[in-house]
């Protein structure tokens, strides 16, 4: 079948990222605002506890923050012997998501995730948003709802799998609640933000 109508061309903010030109400013992060990071982190991964952050992410060297553009903040580790990897990054006051290499670096860290049937692929690694039918036809899976709440809320963020592939091929974030895409089933449900393939995924560290 053709599935094309379950997403949505957008301009993707890393598609055509190149770190020698689009990278402006780079500080130290801040301990205080380090451990903001991490507490973010933790609260939209719950499965990352302070343990498994603090050794992902360790006080010291401290991270490294690059702004790209107006409104975006690429958090970068230090690596032995010079350059910055990127790692987590945010656009304006969104959540923090994580870079597709530091998510397959660490395949026994889970973190809030989505699935998606496999004839979304293609539209994802091209840049497309994702259609909520990606989501709920046989293949999609979201976390399952309670009554009363969402499992996922409108902005939360997530690592997103597809089905039959073992990496995750996205991460991006919930423009609609778990329950109004399983409710509603049309329009955009996920905003994709870094797909791979694209300009970030193909950085592997910032000199």
């Amino acid at each position: 079948t053709n599935r094309n109508h379950h997403f949505a061309k957008v301009g993707i903010m890393f598609k055509k990222f190149d770190p020698s030109n689009d990278v402006s400013t780079s500080t130290q992060v801040k301990a205080s605002v380090q451990r903001g990071i991490k507490s973010q982190i933790s609260n939209a991964h719950p499965s990352l506890t302070d343990d498994i952050l603090d050794e992902l992410l360790p006080k010291k060297p401290p991270l490294v923050q690059y702004k790209i553009g107006p409104h975006l903040m690429l958090y970068c580790r230090q690596k032995e012997g010079g350059g910055d990897e990127p790692v987590f990054f945010q656009h304006r006051d969104g959540p923090i998501l994580p870079t597709l290499k530091f998510v397959h670096k660490y395949p026994k860290v889970e973190f809030t995730k989505v699935g998606v049937d496999k004839g979304a692929i293609p539209f994802i690694l091209g840049g497309a948003n994702i259609m909520c039918p990606g989501l709920t036809n046989a293949g999609g899976e979201m976390p399952p709802d309670e009554e009363d709440e969402s499992a996922l809320k409108k902005g939360d963020g997530v690592v997103i799998y597809a089905e039959g592939k073992e990496l995750a091929l996205a991460v991006g974030f919930m423009t609609m609640s778990s329950k109004d895409i399983r409710k509603k089933n049309k329009g955009n449900g996920i905003e994709v933000c870094h797909f791979l393939g694209d300009g970030l995924w193909g950085t592997d560290e910032i000199q």
